[in-house]
This record gives C-alpha cells, structure tokens and sequence, in this order.
C-alpha cells in the first residue's frame, strides 16, 4: 500500500507540474513540426499513466487479485524498460537531436514578428535565461528585439539551455534514479504479495 501510495502522490505531482506547465508556457511552439511534443503534455501523459499504473497496484493489493498485481508488475516493467531505451536512444542520437533543436529555434526566430505565440516564448525563454538568439545577438537580423539584454556580448539561449542543463543534472539524476528504485520496489511489492496470496491459498486448499 505504501507503494501504491508513493506512486499515486509521484503521478499527480507529474500531472500538475505538467497542467501548470502547459498553462503558463508555451514553449511548444517554437518547433513548428511538433508543436504538440512539448516539456507539459509530457509530463501530463506520464503523470497520467502512472495514476492508472498506481491505481491497478492499489486495488490489487485491497482485493488481493492475482490478475491485477500482475497487471501492475508487467506495466512498471514496461515503463522500466521504455525509459532505459529512451536514456539510449538519447545518449546514441544526441547530435540528430542537438541539430533538430537548432533548425526549430532557427525557423522559430523568422517567425518571431508572424505569430504573436512564438513572440511571447522567445521573449519567456530570453528573459528567463538572460540570452539572445540562438547564438547571440547577430541571429536576429533586424536587430534584437527588448527582451534581449543590452550587452552586445550576450551568450545564445542555446548555450545557455545546455549550460543550465548541465548545471542541473545531478538533481535530474538524482530524480531519476529514486524513479527507478520506487518503479523496482513497487515490481518486488506486487511480486511477493502474489507470492504471499498463493500460499494463502494453497494453505486453505484452494
């Protein structure tokens, strides 16, 4: 239960981190070809199946239904494994993904004064991070607009996104690795308590 319970309070902080996220930023639309694939659905869909995964736990654990519990075990093994491919997939394709970052932020910068949507996230991301452009100030050739800073020397936000990446990664880390020991913990749970309800039954003869 105290598990079920861990996971349910890690679902519904995901899913209103991601509500909150998705409220008050608009990042997404800085990459025109997926403007959906943004830090907020993410974390809504995460959140989202991880409250169905918590909750197959939990009742499977009150009623004590095989079914169930194996039903929590193989989802947090798929969500284990899914998550150790895409730390893969990220760390093999991470200049693909460093160059489709650049071409977004690229074609986001001429559509700065076409879509008043761009224009707020750049002015959000510039004045957040206190960059300008993607490299500097010479990305934007009419001149930088107000939410860049005055110093002609500014860094780009790019650079300052991957600086402040990895300025926090040990926090990422340390978050994503007590993930993955809750996920762990909550397969062993869901295993020895099927254990235990087989040989309840097999003590009752049934």
């Amino acid at each position: 239960m105290l598990w079920d319970s861990s996971f349910q309070i890690c679902g519904c902080c995901l899913l209103g981190f991601g509500i909150y996220l998705l409220v008050h930023n608009n990042f997404g639309v800085l990459f025109h070809n997926l403007p959906s694939l943004t830090l907020g659905n993410v974390f809504i869909t995460v959140g989202s199946i991880i409250m169905v995964v918590a909750f197959l736990g939990c009742m499977g654990s009150i009623k004590e239904n095989k079914c169930l519990l194996m039903s929590f075990f193989i989802l947090l093994l798929i969500i284990l494994l899914a998550e150790v491919i895409l730390a893969i997939l990220l760390f093999v394709y991470e200049q693909k993904l460093n160059e489709y970052v650049a071409q977004g932020l690229t074609d986001s910068i001429d559509r700065y004064h076409l879509d008043n949507s761009t224009k707020a996230a750049w002015d959000s991301i510039q004045s957040f991070l206190q960059c300008c452009g993607i490299n500097g100030t010479r990305d934007w050739t009419s001149g930088p607009p107000a939410s860049c800073p005055s110093d002609p020397k500014v860094e780009g936000c790019y650079a300052k996104a991957k600086l402040w990446f990895h300025s926090n990664f040990l926090y990422i880390g340390i978050i994503t690795i007590c993930v993955c020991v809750i996920e762990v913990l909550g397969m062993s749970f869901a295993l020895t308590l099927n254990c235990q309800i087989d040989k309840t039954s097999q003590s009752l003869g049934l």
